[in-house]
């Protein structure tokens, strides 16, 4: 009756995911440390592929697939966040709560909202018994999830050697990816998870297309809250009075991959309507750099 009931591993997987993350925000609340925070995130996302494969059991490709996807992408980022912040130190995000639970306490639980949420596309894959054969969507899918994941760890390894290296110190990442980028990592880890959705569809029916919400919930989160928000308004607010990042936010696209000489030259409305350029990126813009800013924008429309 249990397994009739959760058919679709939607309860094993948030008594799971809660499970997990409140240890996780036993031992930070008690210990006042953020080191182990991305890598409980990350490695969460690894636990659910693992288990609802391994308790489906019928092992189709696809499920296998879909799950090494996730298995290769959460280790990978997990380690990769916890040795950066091992030798960079503290969060600086967590400078507010790790004294005030209540705080630590809500961005714990919006963790787990997070994992599960964004699991759902294979989580309902490794829960189906469904197994079409290979479609055009799986191939999409699988080259959309490559892309991301090459993008999204290039990008990350790029910024790390940019920062260790002596001569940036106090410089913001234009080297690589980030040329063409202001946050290549973000737009790799939502190609990524757009590409697991995508190969999930063939085996989707009814309500199960609800699971859309886990690659939405991804990208509203990076584009509206954790995301490009903080990290916009904290490199604006240090070098919002550097003409040559006012250079650098005007001629590079804040999240999808193109060439600075194209997209300087794009109209505003274009930018704001297509391309994710947000007045919400700006908002901590000192008043002069803004309108130094907007006549670099009137220039290229002249132009």
């Amino acid at each position: 009756m249990g397994t009739v009931i959760d058919s679709h591993f939607l309860a094993l997987t948030a008594i799971v995911t809660v499970g997990y993350q409140f240890l996780f925000f036993i031992i930070t609340a008690l210990l006042k440390i953020d080191k182990v925070t991305d890598f409980a995130g990350s490695t969460n996302f690894v636990i659910l592929a693992v288990l609802t494969l391994v308790v489906k059991g019928s092992w189709h490709f696809r499920q296998v697939v879909l799950s090494l996807f996730v298995i290769i992408w959460g280790l990978r980022l997990g380690l990769f966040l916890l040795m950066r912040i091992l030798r960079w130190g503290e969060d600086r995000r967590f400078d507010e709560m790790r004294t005030n639970l209540g705080k630590l306490a809500v961005f714990w639980i919006f963790q787990a909202v997070w994992v599960w949420t964004v699991s759902l596309p294979v989580t309902i894959v490794n829960a189906s018994d469904r197994n079409p054969s290979v479609q055009a969507r799986d191939i999409i899918g699988w080259i959309m999830w490559s892309i991301g994941i090459f993008v999204e760890a290039t990008s990350d390894q790029q910024k790390l050697l940019f920062k260790n290296a002596e001569e940036n110190r106090g410089k913001w990442c234009n080297a690589g990816l980030w040329k063409y980028s202001r946050h290549p990592n973000y737009f790799g880890e939502i190609l990524l998870w757009w590409g697991i959705f995508v190969a999930a569809t063939p085996v989707l029916k009814n309500a199960e297309w609800l699971v859309i919400s886990g690659p939405i919930f991804l990208t509203l989160l990076l584009l509206f809250l954790s995301g490009l928000p903080l990290l916009e308004e904290s490199a604006d607010k240090k070098y919002g009075n550097v003409s040559a990042y006012i250079h650098y936010k005007r001629t590079t696209s804040p999240l999808i991959l193109l060439p600075p000489s194209l997209y300087g030259n794009l109209p505003s409305w274009f930018k704001s309507t297509f391309l994710f350029e947000l007045p919400l990126y700006s908002r901590s813009l000192p008043r002069e750099s803004w309108n130094r800013r907007q006549q670099g924008n009137n220039a290229a429309k002249i132009s």
